[in-house]
């Protein structure tokens, strides 16, 4: 099952992922959330280091990295 965050709005967003490969030949894990699961994109958990942020004013969800003290 994937993982669902539900905004102060009410509204569902699933987490997904995919690594991209950049210009410069890197691979770059990816992060985003989407309305609907993506199959074979769909993360099932939060990933480490991670913290699930809510826009203020449109309520859309973005992942951050925990920080550290």
């Amino acid at each position: 099952m994937a993982y669902l965050y539900r905004n102060s709005k009410g509204d569902t967003y699933y987490l997904n992922g995919q690594v991209v490969r950049l210009k410069n030949g890197r691979d770059q894990q990816i992060y985003f959330f989407t309305r609907e699961p993506r199959e074979g994109k769909a993360l099932e958990a939060l990933p480490s280091g991670y913290e699930v942020n809510e826009g203020v004013g449109s309520g859309l969800p973005v992942l951050r990295r925990i920080k550290t003290s």
